[in-house]
């Protein structure tokens, strides 16, 4: 790992990606700090961690956030690198999803984007220094049949953070948006609860830490776009050159 900044604050730590995360930058040596609504995962996350340390914070409030934000600072220092992993999915057909779970699901996985990038990049850009990591998905940029709330919300982030990066390219901060494909998370569980698209088992499940290995070398790159394996890359070309035959496949294999 090249990142030699002192403090991280990851969103979603209390599990899957940002428990993984937070487990890797604190046997590095960083301080950690975990923002998350399930105080039970927060805790099992920072267990034999005396440097991760642990907030209950609902991502969809600002005043919250920013009041969280603050408290890190407090009491670890500047924040050199943001995780915004929090997220749900559910899957469902459009006109069958709940209205109210699709609007919690953009709550949580593009307003929350909103209410830590407020809090926590102004300080970076003032500091001319940090690494600010968004976790979109390929299912923001590849469309498939069940999926459509998750992926409007991940398009939402995708397209936010790409605007982002570009207002703020010669700040001195370093940007990542992150786009893996189907990965072994407990994400995974809310989308088979719900519906699960037989496209999603076309690709090869990815393991989460090849997905941070990725950020850290794309980071060192200097490459926005985190694509991180072979079947990501190939995807984001078929969006750009041949979206029919896209949905052609997408067609065939779900069966209508």
């Amino acid at each position: 790992m090249a990142f030699e900044g002192k403090v991280v604050l990851i969103t979603g730590g209390g599990s899957g990606m940002g428990r993984l995360a937070a487990r890797n930058l604190a046997a590095a040596g960083k301080e950690v700090a975990i923002f998350d609504v399930n105080p039970e995962g927060l805790a099992e996350t920072a267990t034999g961690h005396d440097t991760i340390h642990h907030w209950v914070v609902d991502i969809t409030d600002a005043d919250s956030v920013h009041q969280a934000v603050k408290a890190v600072e407090e009491k670890l220092g500047p924040i050199d690198r943001l995780y915004n992993c929090a997220a749900i999915m559910p899957f469902g057909k459009l006109l069958e999803h709940d209205a109210n779970v699709m609007k919690k699901m953009m709550e949580i996985n593009y307003n929350g984007l909103i209410h830590i990038t407020q809090a926590v990049l102004p300080g970076m850009v003032a500091r001319g220094r940090g690494d600010f990591i968004s976790f979109a998905s390929m299912a923001g940029l590849l469309p498939t049949l069940l999926t459509g709330g998750y992926s409007a919300t991940k398009a939402a982030v995708a397209m936010f953070t790409e605007i982002l990066y570009h207002e703020n390219m010669n700040s001195g901060v370093r940007f990542a948006c992150v786009c893996p494909p189907t990965t072994n998370t407990p994400l995974l569980k809310q989308g088979k609860a719900t519906a699960w698209p037989k496209m999603l088992d076309q690709g090869t499940l990815l393991d989460p830490q090849e997905v941070l290995d990725a950020i850290e070398s794309h980071l060192e790159k200097g490459k926005f776009w985190v694509f991180p394996n072979r079947d990501s890359r190939i995807g984001y070309l078929m969006r750009r050159f041949a979206p029919g035959l896209i949905w052609k496949q997408i067609h065939k294999v779900e069966g209508f």
